[in-house]
């Protein structure tokens, strides 16, 4: 599989109006409850694994996944044993 770097992740989007991009790490079994950001997010699981719930539906997801919120969505978040890390890109505007 050809992944891309976390730089060709992030200068594909600031060219697609996202204005903030950074890499996230949490520690193995973190757990966030149902909360929203003020942004839109596009991010990349760069390490580890992780399960995002959106309403009814949860996704596991693993490094080289994908996935996309759009601001104030309420969602929660769970990381793998061994913790997870991803690219995000913020869009805040």
């Amino acid at each position: 599989m050809n992944t891309p770097s976390f730089d060709m992740f992030r200068s594909q989007a600031l060219s697609e109006g996202f204005d903030e991009v950074l890499e996230r790490e949490w520690a193995p079994l973190a757990e966030l409850d149902t909360h929203t950001h003020p942004f839109a997010v596009k991010a990349r699981v760069s390490r580890g694994e992780m399960w995002l719930t959106v309403g009814e539906r949860t996704q596991h997801l693993v490094a080289g996944d994908s996935f996309e919120l759009a601001r104030d969505v309420p969602h929660a978040e769970r990381y793998g044993p061994d913790g997870a890390a991803y690219w995000v890109a913020r869009r805040n505007g």
